[in-house]
């Protein structure tokens, strides 16, 4: 009961750490929508010191691959597995708004914003892909880091740039504002553009009083069927350090791993908040516990 309790203290004490990180990096990151697309824009001085002060590396990033078919087939074969830790240790559920029911061809459309180079991104994109895994087939999956001159420095994660999701029950829309690959000027190389719509949605939504304000404005941002938003990551990206994509994939067969608590807790609190959409469906899904029991954690905004 002593070993439970301090490894829940624990859990508390490093996802409070993250909020902070959090909000510190917001504080430099200002999200914004002009033209019809979101950019994200750095003061890049004060990253550089604050990186250096930090002590994160100026190392290269890696370029963005596909994504290995035996990466793919490992987080679909560890999704079930994952069900049984409900929310797990993962925090900062999505929260529930009042908003325009958002759809794309009749189906409830779920609309993900985050880019390459962001290592909370890179964080949350795991339990992204596990969620939505559920609900159909992944194609065009891409597989990168995080940047090399960023905290939690070349976190191993997979890319929603030019990724489908085939599905019978939700749409999808991923959208990658920039690569990891950093400009001379400052900043990172340009990826994926938003439509005036999405850009005038995520300007309002991801803002108080519909995600925290400690996490208004950050990436990555989630709008899951105008129903549920969320800003930021859902664990602390430091613990996929020295990873690979691999190992991660591995890390989420074993439920009793600290990467399966995380990513899988959190990956089954987005599953209740899209079964929430899809009115229950597929019921296999939605009406196991484990999804069931993620679903009392989902809370309500403005």
């Amino acid at each position: 009961m002593v070993n439970a309790r301090t490894s829940r203290a624990h859990a508390a004490a490093k996802v409070a750490e993250m909020r902070r990180e959090q909000e510190r990096r917001q504080r430099r990151r200002t999200l914004m929508v002009a033209g019809g697309s979101v950019a994200v824009v750095l003061l890049l001085a004060l990253a550089l010191v604050g990186a250096k002060l930090a002590g994160v590396g100026s190392g290269k990033s890696a370029k963005t691959t596909a994504a290995a078919s035996s990466l793919t087939t490992s987080l679909s074969s560890a999704s079930a597995g994952l069900m049984s830790l409900g929310a797990g240790s993962s925090a900062d559920p999505p929260a529930q708004i009042k908003a325009p029911v958002m759809k794309a061809d009749g189906k409830p459309r779920v609309l993900y914003v985050g880019a390459e180079y962001c290592p909370f991104c890179a964080a949350q994109r795991w339990s992204v892909a596990v969620a939505l895994g559920r609900f159909g087939t992944w194609s065009g999956l891409g597989q990168t880091s995080s940047s090399a001159s960023d905290v939690y420095p070349n976190t191993p994660t997979l890319s929603f740039h030019g990724a489908k999701l085939t599905s019978s029950y939700i749409s999808f829309t991923g959208v990658e504002t920039t690569t990891n690959q950093p400009l001379a000027g400052g900043g990172y190389q340009a990826l994926d553009s938003l439509t005036s719509a999405d850009a005038a949605l995520v300007q309002k939504y991801n803002a108080a009083p519909y995600v925290p304000s400690g996490a208004a404005g950050s990436i990555p941002f989630i709008d899951i069927g105008g129903t549920y938003v969320s800003s930021g990551a859902a664990f602390t990206p430091q613990l996929l350090a020295n990873k690979t994509q691999a190992q991660v994939a591995a890390a989420l067969k074993d439920p009793k791993d600290p990467i399966a608590q995380a990513v899988g807790g959190s990956a089954n609190v987005l599953t209740a908040a899209v079964c929430r959409v899809t009115g229950g469906q597929p019921a296999a899904v939605c009406t196991a516990p484990g999804i069931q029991a993620a679903a009392t954690k989902l809370g309500h905004a403005g």
